[in-house]
């Protein structure tokens, strides 16, 4: 979780009718700066393609990711039973890895588009705060506290969601052994799971139901334009809120997620650096930007009309020019030896770094000029 482009008029509204007062979370969402409410999109009017992005994107990625929330609940306690039953098998633990990467798909899937309830509410910084204060970490494990959901909820954001989770499975070097997981390190562990599950549940909800008696978030965004629709007085400023996350995410992926470590040759900086799933984040990320061009979401099966159709109609070369350039950024991704965490240590692998960082740079400047300029005009 770092600074998103995201509007922050839309997130400060969104939080007073959701109750965010209630959660210290949301104070710490991002550092944004585009008022999507006082901008009026252009002259961008199909709202089928802002209701296909919320029904076969945003939608399916929420569901999915809550329902591989509960895996990993499931997976942590058959874990945290054969720890206490004398110590963890192979497949216990290997299964319990395997449901926390799958998780992290639909995650990193859906931060091209982090609006709405998850700024909002304090749920993505809940979920996926980094770099973890480890000392803090251990002093939890330490304590005499009873590790349950409810204690994990009011904990700070360095020392729960996916990274815990993942600390504790791998280890800081990435080598932990099963009969290294201790009971109290199991009980921290199913006590995350939990949260991840209430936290991945009404974010889903949020969208489809409505949480805490508001209205689903669906309804909000896919009336953009109706009249009293003061989130989105146009279907523009819909239009536009999508892009805004496209831009963003691609602009933390390069400037922030490879940047920081890169920078500053400091591999405590990378994000999933424990389990070695870093690239697959990042890599994640840029395909969230071609979920929310085209609509489709493969991950949950869904498929459906997308910004890139009308672009199609309109600038043919431009729609095949901006996908290719994000095949290339995930490519270019891709080609970093992996783990990340070690890669950015050798002079070796200056050149792959840096040619990733301007495929996804390439990605976003599109977004930034040739793309908004057509669908903002």
């Amino acid at each position: 979780m770092r600074t998103r482009t995201i509007g922050l008029f839309l997130t400060m509204a969104l939080a007073a009718a959701c109750g965010g007062d209630d959660d210290d979370d949301s104070a710490d969402t991002s550092d944004d700066t585009t008022d999507v409410g006082d901008d009026d999109g252009g002259s961008f009017e199909d709202q089928e393609i802002i209701v296909a992005f919320a029904d076969n994107v945003v939608v399916p990625t929420y569901t999915v990711l809550a329902e591989r929330a509960v895996a990993l609940d499931d997976a942590a306690i058959a874990l945290a039973e054969e720890v206490s039953g004398g110590g963890a098998s192979q497949v216990a633990v290997d299964n319990t890895k395997t449901a926390w990467a799958d998780l992290r798909k639909p995650w990193e899937q859906s931060e091209g588009f982090l609006f709405g309830p998850v700024s909002a509410q304090g749920w993505d910084p809940a979920m996926d705060s980094w770099p973890l204060n480890r000392d803090d970490l251990e002093a939890v494990l330490a304590s005499d506290d009873v590790l349950d959901q409810a204690y994990i909820r009011d904990l700070p954001e360095t020392q729960k969601g996916f990274h815990t989770v993942e600390y504790l499975l791998w280890g800081q070097e990435g080598t932990k052994l099963p009969e290294d997981i201790t009971d109290r390190e199991a009980e921290y562990l199913i006590a995350l799971s939990e949260e991840l599950v209430l936290i991945t549940t009404d974010l889903s909800t949020s969208w489809t139901d409505g949480v805490d008696g508001q209205a689903a978030y669906r309804e909000v965004f896919t009336t953009a334009g109706d009249e009293g629709n003061d989130f989105y007085p146009s279907i523009g400023s819909a239009a536009q809120e999508i892009l805004d996350g496209m831009a963003g995410i691609c602009n933390e992926v390069a400037n922030g997620k490879i940047a920081d470590p890169f920078d500053r040759r400091d591999p405590n900086l990378v994000e999933s650096q424990y389990s070695f799933n870093s690239l697959f984040d990042f890599q994640d990320n840029i395909r969230s930007v071609l979920n929310a061009y085209t609509g489709d979401f493969e991950l949950g099966g869904t498929q459906g009309v997308g910004l890139d159709e009308w672009v199609a109609e309109r600038d043919p070369d431009l729609d095949a020019r901006f996908k290719a350039e994000v095949q290339d950024a995930i490519d270019a991704i891709g080609a970093i030896p992996e783990p990340f965490r070690e890669a950015i240590t050798e002079p070796a692998n200056d050149d792959l770094i840096v040619t990733a960082q301007e495929a996804i740079g390439t990605v976003q400047d599109t977004i930034e000029g040739d793309l908004s300029s057509l669908i903002l005009q």
